[in-house]
C-alpha cells in the first residue's frame, strides 16, 4: 500500500512541475540565460543550487505568487538571484535573505534586486524578530546540522500557515540520510507529522528526476549550469 502511495505521489509531482514548466517555460528559458551569463561575469561564483532543484524553486514562486520569500542560507548569491527573478517575473513580492556573511557583490546586481531584496547579515537565530510575520515561500539552505533543523523546525517552519511551500537544501545529498543529522532528523519530523515530501535527487527519486530532466531537455534545456547533478532539495507545504 505505501509503494502505491509513493508511486501515486511521484506521479502527481510530475504533472504538477510539467504543466509549470509548460505555463513558466519561455520566462524560465530568459531566466537561465541570465544565470548563465552570471557565471560568465562572476568567475569566482559556485553555484550551491542544482539546475533542477533551481528551476523547481522558481516555478514554485513562480506559481504561488508569495508577497514575502524568506531565504535562510544565500553563501553567495546564487540561489538569491534566482529567487529574485522569480519575484521579478512575478511583478510581486520581496525577498528577506537571512546569511552570515554578504554575498558576492557581482552575483546580485543592483537592476535585479532593486526594491525587492532585504538582506541580514548574522546568524537568522538571532534576528528572529526581522523574519517577516506571513512568510509566503520558505527557503533553507543554511547550517546543515541537526542542532539548526531542531531551530528551524519549530521556529520557521511552525509558524507558517498551512499549505506554505518550503524548500531545504542539501537533503538528499548522500544515499542514505547520515543517522542523527539533519536530513534524518527532517525526514522523521516529516513522517511523524504526515507530511509529503517531494526531491528530484536522482540518487532519491529516480523516476521522477529522469521524468523532469526530459521534460526540461524538450524546452531545450540541455545545459548544465552548475556542474553537478544531484539536486538534493527537499520540497514540501507545511501541515
Amino acid at each position: 500500500m505505501r509503494d502505491f502511495e509513493h508511486l501515486t505521489a511521484a506521479i502527481d509531482a510530475i504533472a504538477v512541475h510539467a504543466e509549470r514548466y509548460e505555463t513558466y517555460g519561455e520566462q524560465l528559458r530568459r531566466a537561465r540565460g541570465e544565470q548563465a551569463a552570471l557565471l560568465r561575469a562572476a568567475p569566482a561564483l559556485r553555484p550551491r543550487l542544482d539546475d533542477i532543484e533551481a528551476e523547481l524553486t522558481y516555478l514554485r514562486i513562480r506559481s504561488g505568487r508569495p508577497s514575502h520569500v524568506v531565504q535562510v542560507g544565500c553563501r553567495d548569491g546564487w540561489s538569491t538571484a534566482w529567487m529574485l527573478r522569480a519575484l521579478r517575473d512575478n511583478g510581486h513580492g520581496t525577498l528577506h535573505s537571512f546569511n552570515r556573511t554578504k554575498p558576492l557583490d557581482d552575483v546580485v546586481q543592483p537592476d535585479l534586486a532593486a526594491d525587492r531584496w532585504r538582506l541580514s547579515v548574522g546568524d537568522v537565530r538571532d534576528r528572529l524578530a526581522g523574519v517577516p510575520p506571513h512568510i509566503g515561500y520558505l527557503f533553507i539552505d543554511g547550517e546543515s546540522s541537526a542542532r539548526f533543523a531542531r531551530w528551524y523546525l519549530p521556529n520557521l517552519v511552525a509558524r507558517l500557515a498551512p499549505g506554505t511551500p518550503v524548500g531545504v537544501g542539501g537533503v538528499f545529498a548522500h544515499h542514505r540520510p547520515r543517522p542523527f543529522g539533519e536530513a534524518a532528523l527532517i525526514l522523521k519530523w516529516l513522517h511523524r507529522n504526515h507530511i509529503g515530501h517531494f526531491t528530484a535527487a536522482p540518487s532519491r527519486q529516480p523516476v521522477i528526476h529522469r521524468q523532469l530532466d526530459r521534460i526540461r531537455r524538450s524546452l531545450g534545456f540541455s545545459d548544465d549550469l552548475s556542474g553537478s547533478g544531484r539536486n538534493p532539495m527537499l520540497f514540501f507545504d507545511a501541515p
